[in-house]
């Protein structure tokens, strides 16, 4: 005899679900889920639930094993258009593609010494903590923890009074 499974005795739901070496909330909606992904926003999030037929709005732990690893296959290797991705032409391969998590400092960190290397205006920009994109630098509003204005001496401690 088969015997049903009650509420109570069914498999407890995961509360933290692991997306692309991310840990997220079971309990948002697969598109909020989703955009708690770095490099992943609105309209990526919005495209790989279409993409996989899920319902945006459905909780992230109703989903299934099978179309969690749909979800996770297809961040990996998106199948979209090219205005969609965040690295259109890359500068070694010259190929399409879509970064998430950590990889996106790893690029932006590469991205920034060749440019320094090669000694363009925006690597030398960077070197010197400057603006990159054409802000104006009179008002100085793009300063850093950089000591400005004046500097107090140190207080020199009291000379004690000499007895006669």
């Amino acid at each position: 005899m088969e015997t049903k499974k009650t509420e109570s005795q069914a498999e407890p739901k995961k509360r933290i679900i692991r997306i692309v070496s991310t840990d997220i909330n079971s309990s948002l909606s697969v598109e909020r889920a989703l955009k708690k992904i770095k490099g992943i926003g609105f309209m990526f999030a919005r495209a790989i639930c279409v993409a996989n037929k899920i319902n945006p709005k459905v909780q992230l732990g109703s989903l299934n094993e099978s179309q969690l690893k749909g979800l996770e296959e297809t961040i990996k290797n998106p199948k979209f258009f090219p205005w969609l991705l965040n690295r259109r032409k890359d500068i070694k391969t010259n190929k399409d593609m879509h970064i998430v998590g950590g990889d996106i400092s790893l690029k932006m960190r590469e991205d920034i010494r060749m440019l320094s290397k090669i000694r363009a205006y925006r690597g030398i920009r960077h070197e010197f903590g400057l603006p990159v994109r054409g802000q104006r630098t009179h008002g100085g509003s793009f300063r850093k923890q950089k000591a400005v204005g004046v500097i107090k001496k140190k207080a020199a401690p009291a000379k004690k009074e000499e007895k006669k």
